[in-house]
């Protein structure tokens, strides 16, 4: 994989604000067949919505989903690749943190997002890729 991130990424990515209701990011989900909305302020990555977040931090303890906005379901604590890593080791380090998915901030500013299926769709090593999706997949402890 002599692939760089930015060659194999998406660029062309759904993203919401910070204000976009439990709503809006259901129904992007849906309409798109995604599970995770990147949440930015201004073009920058302020969090990550994923539809797990949806259920565990917004249904699941009983809150009121109308009054819920993504700001308060989103993760904060990101990590990211960058556009000019060698695909090689973004692959490795989504498996050693065993993410699917991960977005590419460039300059602060939101650039696109990187996935199990870039990854494999860029590869030219089916061993490496296979090694990710195992790692990846590998139940949590």
């Amino acid at each position: 994989m002599s692939t760089t991130v930015s060659e194999a990424m998406r660029a062309s990515v759904e993203t919401l604000s910070p204000d976009a209701s439990i709503s809006d990011l259901a129904r992007s989900m849906k309409n798109l067949d995604i599970g995770i909305v990147p949440i930015l302020d201004q073009e920058r990555l302020v969090g990550l919505v994923t539809d797990r977040d949806i259920v565990l931090r917004g249904l699941a303890d009983g809150r009121d989903p109308a009054a819920l906005k993504a700001r308060d379901l989103m993760s904060k604590d990101i990590v990211s690749c960058a556009p000019d890593e060698s695909l090689k080791k973004a692959a490795k380090r989504m498996a050693k943190a065993q993410v699917r998915r991960w977005p590419v901030p460039s300059d602060g500013n939101f650039v696109g997002m990187l996935s199990l299926g870039d990854v494999s769709q860029a590869s030219d090593d089916d061993d490496d890729c296979a090694d990710l999706v195992r790692a990846v997949s590998d139940h949590h402890e």
